[in-house]
């Protein structure tokens, strides 16, 4: 039983640690170049009319996603709001490509290099990783729980 603990523990760490690294990097790059970041967002069927908004609190809920995944008080809600986050992108993602808009990608950085197909099979990717780690953080928990209501 302790090693598969360990293994948890350790497939936990690695992903969250991507996901730090994944948010971290995409908040830095709206920030960097966030007018446009902006622009991009305005050319959006979808969400063009909060443009705004969304190129400022975008990247600072990125920035407390990964901020929460750092601490492991904290992961778990990290993990969740990692899970929401990839879910939005992912549905905005997959929305695009249906909608048969050619817009560049609004993602900064290496990533917005990626086509929209490219992109989806990144965030499938990242999402799936992400359910993995929620569903074996929630596994833990409820473990310890149980361990600390037996003693």
């Amino acid at each position: 039983m302790k090693i598969t603990v360990v293994k948890h523990k350790v497939i936990i760490e690695i992903i969250s640690f991507l996901l730090t690294l994944l948010f971290v990097y995409a908040a830095a790059a709206k920030f960097l170049d966030v007018t446009n970041f902006r622009h991009q967002l305005s050319l959006s069927p979808f969400i063009g009319g909060f443009a705004g908004t969304i190129a400022i609190v975008l990247p600072l809920v990125e920035l407390a996603t990964a901020a929460l995944l750092t601490i492991k008080n904290t992961r778990f809600y990290g993990l969740l709001a990692s899970l929401l986050l990839l879910m939005l992108f992912t549905g905005y993602i997959a929305a695009m490509l249906l909608s048969g808009v050619h817009l560049p990608c609004s993602c900064g950085g290496v990533i917005s290099s990626l086509s929209w197909k490219e992109h989806l099979i990144f965030n499938l990717f990242f999402l799936a990783i992400t359910i993995v780690a929620f569903v074996t953080e929630n596994k833990e928990r409820k473990y310890n729980r149980q361990k600390e209501r037996s003693i």
